[in-house]
């Protein structure tokens, strides 16, 4: 029996009782661990990072993904990058990918963006992530010669990410999908990027934000997204949502992970919090589990 099948009919046993079972075993059915982009619990990795930790591995999750590590003092929440990574190994948990700050570093010269790419480097080891990933770009850099030059900037860090044993990705928001006198910022990526130095993160809400789906970006560039954002869309406002109260349909837009060459996913809530982003996170989590997590 394939594995999807034998998931599938697994959910549809609803007479049998998971209420023995440990959180681990219950996700232990998956291929991937259920990740968590930290910057949705920003506020609360602010104030306790390691009982923030602990509460969101009660709630299932396994893997995250950073952001905020300062290169000036080596510290990431307000501790040491080895701290913070031993923090995570005492608790079982992972990190595979982190957001750096490379916006601001578009206009340095190349040395000093050499410099941020090493600090970017020895931070990810030591926090055993694979992945550094290029989370956004400034209002004034969103046009097609901007974009351009972004493109070579993303080979050029690519090359010398994986010339250390790490991989390189962008992580896209709807401006990619902006018509620019017939070109998109995310037709630029593809077209200039090396494939072997640079890969996609594809946040799913701005994907779908913009007016296209996840299965139609894996259909054209198989292969090119080996990381996701999962969010849901607020039905009113389409601001952000917590999974299952927003307007997404997953269970539908959801591409095939292996022809997308997934790696990693991480569930994300940047704000509109129905009551809290803890209350969230757990919200997200709860669905996701009984809902999609079988799907991937």
């Amino acid at each position: 029996m394939k594995r999807r099948n034998f998931l599938n009919q697994i959910g549809l046993l609803g007479g049998i009782s998971l209420a023995g079972l440990s959180i681990e075993a219950c996700n232990s059915f998956s291929k991937y661990k259920m990740g968590l982009q930290l910057f949705s619990v920003r506020d609360a990795m602010e104030k306790d990072p390691l009982q923030t930790l602990k509460k969101l591995k009660l709630m299932g999750y396994e893997d995250f993904e950073t952001y905020g590590f300062d290169p000036y003092t080596n510290k990431i929440y307000g501790l040491n990058v080895s701290d913070f990574s031993q923090m995570l190994k005492d608790l079982g948990l992972s990190t595979t990918s982190g957001h750096f700050g490379f916006a601001d570093y578009f206009n340095f010269n190349e040395d000093k963006l050499k410099w941020f790419v090493d600090n970017c480097i020895e931070a990810s080891k030591k926090l055993k992530a694979s992945y550094i990933t290029w989370p956004w770009v400034h209002p004034d850099q969103r046009n097609s010669e901007s974009f351009k030059i972004l493109a070579n900037k993303l080979n050029q860090i690519g090359e010398q990410v994986n010339s250390a044993g790490l991989k390189f990705a962008y992580h896209n928001h709807g401006y990619e999908f902006k018509d620019w006198q017939g070109t998109t910022g995310h037709d630029i990526l593809i077209k200039i990027t090396d494939p072997d130095f640079v890969k996609l993160q594809m946040d799913m809400y701005w994907v779908v934000h913009s007016g296209k789906t996840p299965k139609e970006l894996v259909e054209k560039h198989p292969g090119r997204y080996t990381m996701w954002h999962i969010k849901d869309m607020d039905k009113i406002t389409r601001d952000y949502s917590e999974l299952g109260n927003g307007s997404i349909d997953y269970a539908k837009l959801l591409p095939d992970s292996e022809k997308s060459g997934l790696e990693y996913y991480y569930i994300e809530q940047g704000g509109n919090f129905k009551y809290n982003s803890m209350k969230s996170a757990a919200t997200s989590a709860k669905f996701f589990k009984k809902n999609l997590q079988h799907l991937i």
